[in-house]
């Protein structure tokens, strides 16, 4: 049984919009608790919408670009909205609807759990503000796709993470596969093994209800679809391996949702995808990252998110060898790289790259594994996107 048939999603995209909504050809100032800031038309205003774990990664690196102006911070727990704040030298707001309702912020980033996702973005939206949101873009098909189109009818930018293509361990991998340096790639293995959230986390429960699939099978989905197109089909199998679990403070928990996921994906350019992610098996295992496999070689890149991750290539039946990175690469994950990108395509009037329209399509994809793990058959994806370009010193 067929799914649904869906156009391609291409956001409208319009300079005047874009460029002269909130700051015009005048400065903007915006006036926060540490005082008077002026704001130039090649800087965007943005407010973080979510004070969680990942939230201090965002402002760290939000902070350290000129054309970004970080205004302030909001949370439904204002203490963690405060503390982020004032680490962040901006200012708290008193709740995220207020710092939504702030004329002053040009966009928002949306890093608030997993099910809140849909509310912030829509009322942002709504409000006339570009968003960019922390994965998923939805749990649903439906959400993500009226997501995107509503985006689309206000002429605002929808982003979406991961960005974590971006990176130069990444963007090394893509140029060695645009250049046919193993040939036609006919296989990719992904594996996606993250440990156990508790033996990390403080609050993992919000994580275990939507599973590693949702949250951690973005990252391998993301990168494959952006260097080889959207996906057609997907067979997948999960179990609940690990149900008793117990909190860093010694609570006991009980998960219901799988936690571990195993399947295909099959892309509409004819690569098939063996997806493994949970969380059970640890980070240290000797599985990991994304092996790519072509008919005169194999590339192994040790993680789909650290940008610094190993690139490795191997002519057929030889072993591996290391690749130089295109350029010396960021430690770890610069988490506001993707956000900048988004602010710099606003400014310059061109496409951002991590769009909402792909970020819609890999919702679709998440949606037909669990269909298949639940009902035992394949299932179809007919969604679509524009695959974004290389970074340019990528490429």
């Amino acid at each position: 049984m067929r799914r649904r048939v869906t156009k391609l999603i291409r956001p409208r995209f319009d300079q005047a919009k874009w460029v002269g909504r909130s700051h015009d050809e005048k400065l903007i100032r915006s006036t926060t608790s540490r005082g008077a800031h002026t704001v130039t038309k090649q800087q965007l205003t943005l407010g973080i919408v979510g004070a969680g774990n990942i939230a201090g990664q965002y402002a760290r690196d939000l902070t350290t670009y000129p054309e970004v102006h970080l205004a302030g911070i909001a949370d439904i727990d204002s203490s963690r909205a405060a503390s982020l704040a004032e680490q962040s030298n901006c200012q708290a707001y008193a709740s995220p609807d207020d710092l939504i309702a702030d004329p002053a912020i040009d966009v928002v980033v949306n890093l608030t759990t997993h099910t809140a996702h849909v509310e912030v973005i829509t009322k942002a939206l709504e409000a006339g503000k570009h968003v960019y949101s922390e994965k998923p873009l939805a749990l649903s098909y439906s959400d993500a796709q009226g997501l995107v189109q509503l985006a689309e009818q206000k002429g605002l930018r929808l982003g979406c993470s991961p960005c974590t293509y971006m990176g130069e361990a990444q963007q090394t991998a893509w140029k060695l596969l645009r250049e046919k340096k193993i040939g036609p790639v006919r296989a990719v293995f992904a594996e996606m093994n993250w440990g156990r959230i508790e033996s990390w986390h403080p609050a993992p429960g919000g994580f275990y209800a939507v599973g590693p699939l949702w949250d951690i099978g973005v990252y391998p989905l993301t990168l494959l679809t952006t260097i080889f197109g959207p996906a057609r089909r997907a067979q997948a199998t999960g179990k609940v391996l690990f149900p008793d679990r117990v909190t860093q403070e010694g609570t006991p928990f009980h998960i219901e949702t799988p936690d571990f996921v195993t399947g295909s994906v099959e892309l509409e350019s004819g690569v098939l995808i063996r997806l493994t992610v949970d969380f059970y098996v640890s980070m240290k295992t000797k599985q990991k990252g994304v092996e790519f496999h072509g008919d005169t070689g194999s590339l192994w890149l040790g993680s789909p998110q650290w940008f610094n991750a190993e690139v490795e290539y191997a002519p057929f039946n030889e072993p591996y060898e290391t690749v130089p990175y295109v350029r010396e690469p960021y430690e770890g994950t610069e988490w506001g790289r993707g956000v900048l990108d988004m602010v710099h395509a606003i400014i310059e009037a061109r496409p951002h790259r991590a769009t909402g329209a792909q970020a819609a399509h890999v919702v679709d994809i998440l949606e037909a594994i669990a269909t298949s793990m639940r009902e035992g058959r394949s299932a179809e994806i007919t969604s679509s996107f524009s695959q974004p370009a290389p970074m340019e010193w990528g490429a």
